[in-house]
């Protein structure tokens, strides 16, 4: 019975190290150079890469259809293209990604739909492999740049992509301004990004604002807004026709969160080959993935799909 006794409160101090260490260790957003730092961070150990492929975003599920993590991320990218209509644009057309991250999203726009793909991120580690990556004949190109200071001319794009950048930017208003400025009139904007639900509507509960807290500070995010919120923005750019359309993908995103766990133990050579600092690594994401997890699940956080015209 001592030895249970023992055993018992030796697992209790040691998730309790755990949650203190991952308190302690969070990623605040300060500036942008925080959100690039992370970046380079997670790009310069291969963790991330090792586990989630190429493409650092959520999978779309199709409903009541079995489908491989990494291959659910590459539907995501056609299901994205299809629903905004930047399938309409034919080949060669210039296509901004904001956001890029190693290029994922932006081969499959130049190799499947023929676009010549300009691909911009704050994180010089990810340029690298994003270039890396990609072969020659492949029409990308990438760039150290800020979404928030875009150093392109006026309706340089016919099409602008984004996925899953937004929840890093401070300033919601010039992140939208900068990419439609970018974009031609009648151009086509495709974007995802992680929301929370309306909070001035449906204040959060005391629990709530813990979690959203460390949602905030555990990935570098200096705030979420809501898919309305982000609407009207869009809606009300100079640049933009003013016909923003806006879906809640949840449904169709949620089983990434679990599927993210558990790719560790169907590839665990992707975690074990990059040695004991890698396991430690992917151990201490796990709380904030469970947390997210549980926030979209809830509808605390939204998975807002976006598309509008220049």
């Amino acid at each position: 019975m001592s030895i249970l006794i023992i055993s018992f409160f030796l697992v209790i101090i040691l998730l309790l190290s755990y949650l203190i260490l991952w308190r302690i260790n969070t990623r605040k957003y300060v500036s942008s150079g925080t959100v690039a730092s992370a970046y380079d961070s997670w790009t310069q150990d291969k963790l991330l890469e090792r586990l989630w492929g190429e493409h650092i975003h959520l999978g779309f599920y199709p409903p009541k259809k079995n489908i491989d993590f990494r291959e659910a991320k590459v539907q995501f990218v056609h299901e994205l293209v299809r629903w905004s209509g930047l399938d309409k644009l034919p080949r060669g057309s210039r296509v901004l990604d904001v956001g890029c991250g190693i290029g994922g999203s932006s081969r499959i726009l130049a190799n499947y739909y023929g676009f010549n793909v300009t691909g911009i991120t704050i994180s010089p580690a990810q340029v690298r492999r994003a270039r890396e990556l990609t072969p020659l004949e492949c029409k990308c190109n990438f760039k150290v740049m800020d979404a928030l200071d875009l150093k392109f001319e006026e309706g340089a794009f016919d099409g602008v992509w984004s996925v899953e950048a937004g929840a890093h930017m401070n300033d919601k208003t010039k992140f939208a301004d900068q990419m439609l400025r970018t974009l031609r009139p009648g151009g086509f904007l495709a974007l995802a990004d992680w929301n929370s639900r309306d909070l001035k509507k449906q204040p959060p509960s005391i629990i709530e604002r813990i979690i959203l807290k460390q949602l905030l500070e555990q990935w570098v995010h200096p705030k979420f807004m809501s898919i309305n919120e982000f609407s009207n923005i869009l809606t009300n750019n100079k640049n933009s026709s003013g016909q923003v359309i806006f879906e809640n993908w949840n449904s169709f995103t949620n089983p990434s969160w679990f599927d993210s766990i558990f790719e560790g133990i169907r590839r665990p050579n992707a975690i074990l080959s990059l040695g004991p600092g890698a396991i430690i690594k992917s151990i201490r994401e796990i709380p904030t993935i469970l947390l997210m997890d549980w926030a979209f699940k809830k509808g605390l956080m939204e998975f807002g799909v976006y598309k509008c015209r220049g």
